[in-house]
């Protein structure tokens, strides 16, 4: 924590506290055993789960599926008030279920939708507060990467987990659509420019519009299916999803060439390559804090201070929703979930709902200042500064807030599937 505060990189941060042992003169960790454990650690096989969950999104959002499957929803929902809004929040809601990433969903829905719903009359800066909270259903409808990473720190089913997130997910999508809807009732809406353009829609007729966006629509059935039926694991899932995405884009939509695949794997790599150091460490400083008893501490002072599990989620909760702010997804959840779990667990509390419970929360933190990722995002979009962003993005907010105590305190939205 010191070094996070004296701005030291996290990867540095997390070296620095599994030798901190070895500094004071105790009998933690050498140089020898961190290494070693960083290695042993990522060196497994559900951890590739991760970069091919990044490929097939970066895949997916190359290819152009987004646009298709914001076409399909808004041919429902476009001409209902709030509808386009609306229709935005479910392609993202859906296309969570292709990339696994909340930036990737912010970039690949908001890149196409921003500019359509400005020219269709919509405020700019709103539109892209938005998306930016919207992005955040990408990490909690599975396949999720946080989901797997939370696997990976506290031996909980993959497949559990994303079984879990599938009805808080939606929840959380009707709560922002809810709010959307009253937004556009109070402040109104061009409804000469939306008609046109549904009517523009509507034109084509349904078989053809299922036809354009079949393929983008099966994706997830195919992927979690295969994981559910118990045909596939969530590591050999992810590889489907990776020669899916290259079959659905190179052979059916012809969206991209053979020659433009390399730069996709560059920015795959780009985007894991920092994670994957993250994790390395964070993996070999979670056995420092297992060494040092903390998991056990935690878990006696919870006990001893709090009566139910529902202060203690209520406790744990604000914690998260304020680290959300200041620290990045993946991290947090392989430091903090395997301290917290036996913990939590002794109060009662069912592991795949504290997973649920916790990547919610995290995924808050995606559009919230000062590092909310999917902010720069959408800001960069819209070409507006975050903060701006920001701003727009607190009813939404609020409205997954809303959303996340019900998860929190119910218990049935995470488990109502295992």
């Amino acid at each position: 924590m010191v070094s996070l505060i004296f701005a030291i990189p996290i990867t540095m941060s997390m070296v620095l506290g599994a030798l901190t042992p070895l500094i004071l003169g105790g009998t933690g960790s050498s140089i020898q055993q961190l290494i070693a454990n960083s290695f042993s650690g990522s060196d497994t096989t559900p951890i590739l789960a991760v970069p091919l969950f990044i490929l097939g999104g970066v895949l997916m959002a190359e290819g152009g599926i987004s646009r298709r499957l914001f076409n399909f929803f808004a041919y429902f929902v476009g001409n209902l008030p709030g509808g386009l809004p609306c229709a935005v929040i479910l392609t993202c809601l859906f296309y969570g279920a292709i990339s696994g990433s909340g930036p990737a969903t912010t970039a690949a829905v908001g890149s196409m939708t921003i500019p359509f719903l400005v020219e269709m009359g919509y405020n700019k800066t709103w539109s892209a507060g938005m998306i930016a909270t919207a992005g955040g259903l990408g990490v909690i409808i599975p396949p999720s990467i946080p989901f797997v990473l939370y696997s990976l720190a506290t031996g909980v089913s993959t497949g559990a987990l994303f079984l879990g997130g599938i009805l808080p997910g939606i929840l959380i999508g009707l709560a922002m659509m809810v709010y959307a809807v009253i937004y556009c009732i109070r402040n109104g809406e061009d409804k000469e420019k939306i008609n046109i353009k549904m009517s523009e829609l509507r034109a084509k007729g349904f078989l053809s519009l299922l036809k354009e966006s079949f393929w983008a629509l099966m994706s997830p059935i195919i992927v979690l299916g295969g994981i559910y039926s118990g045909i596939v694991t969530p590591t050999e899932a992810a590889v489907i999803s990776v020669f899916y995405s290259l079959f659905v884009s190179l052979v059916i939509y012809k969206s991209f060439t053979v020659k433009s695949i390399v730069p996709f794997l560059g920015k795959a790599v780009k985007t894991y390559a920092p994670l994957c150091f993250v994790l390395a460490f964070a993996i070999a400083f979670g056995r420092v804090l297992a060494l040092a008893k903390a998991p056990a501490l935690i878990e006696n002072f919870i006990l001893s201070n709090f009566t139910s599990s529902f202060t203690v989620l209520t406790g744990i909760v604000v914690v998260f929703l304020v680290l959300g702010m200041v620290m990045d997804t993946g991290p947090a959840i392989v430091i903090l979930s395997p301290i917290l779990l036996p913990a939590v667990q002794a109060m009662g509390v069912h592991p795949v709902h504290f997973g649920v419970i916790m990547v919610c929360c995290l995924s808050i933190g995606l559009a919230t200042p000062p590092f909310g990722l999917d902010l720069f995002v959408a800001g960069t979009l819209a070409d507006t500064a975050p903060m701006n962003v920001a701003k727009t993005a607190i009813p939404f907010i609020l409205a997954f807030a809303i959303a996340l105590f019900l998860i929190t305190y119910i218990p049935w939205f995470s488990l109502v599937f295992l």
